[in-house]
């Protein structure tokens, strides 16, 4: 009665043959994905773009508004670290004295000359990884889009690709609905 359509053998052979090259073809950008969104989600325990190195430091230099110059803020910096790249230095309120250093910044109080450096470098990997998890420019979020969907077949040729009682069938459609109400239940108990 319904000769047209392939037999499943046909089909499930195309499965694994989809299967396996979409694995393949973007096991790159999937690992992208998946280790920058275990950065993202834990944004609030670590930043997984930048490492911030702080140092508290103390100074002897008056830090006076009306006595400072760009001079002295660079000798400042030159006590700290002779490598250490002056931008620009302000007064934020009337008990701190900030520089901007090249990759971060130094922060005094006024009267006591206590304060810290700190310093911010790119998370190795993490931050490239992070930067695309973000499509950030409009071919990588067509190119992103493509992954969308090669996930989505990904999924539904996965479900095929075991026959008999570990299949979808059998074991197969028990662990599938488990993996559904997983997330509905979630939302039930979020929402």
């Amino acid at each position: 009665m319904l000769n047209f359509l392939p037999r499943m053998g046909t089909v499930r052979k195309w499965f694994h043959w989809i299967h396996r090259d979409f694995g393949y073809f973007f096991f790159g950008v999937t690992v992208i994905y998946a280790i920058s969104g275990i950065a993202l989600n834990h944004k609030s325990d670590w930043n997984g773009n930048f490492i911030i190195e702080r140092t508290e430091i103390q100074t002897e230099v008056n830090l006076q508004k009306d006595l400072m110059t760009k001079e002295i803020a660079k000798k400042i910096l030159s006590d700290l670290d002779p490598k250490i790249k002056y931008k620009k230095f302000y007064y934020p309120n009337s008990e701190e004295f900030k520089i901007f250093i090249v990759d971060g910044s130094v922060v005094l109080n006024i009267a006591s000359g206590e304060g810290y450096l700190e310093t911010i470098k790119k998370r190795p990997i993490f931050n490239d990884m992070n930067y695309l998890h973000y499509n950030p420019i409009t071919w990588w979020t067509w190119f992103s889009d493509i992954y969308a969907g090669a996930l989505l077949i990904l999924a539904i040729t996965g479900l095929f690709l075991i026959k008999g009682r570990n299949g979808i069938t059998g074991r197969g459609a028990w662990l599938t609905t488990i993996g559904i109400l997983i997330p509905l239940i979630f939302l039930w108990i979020l929402r």
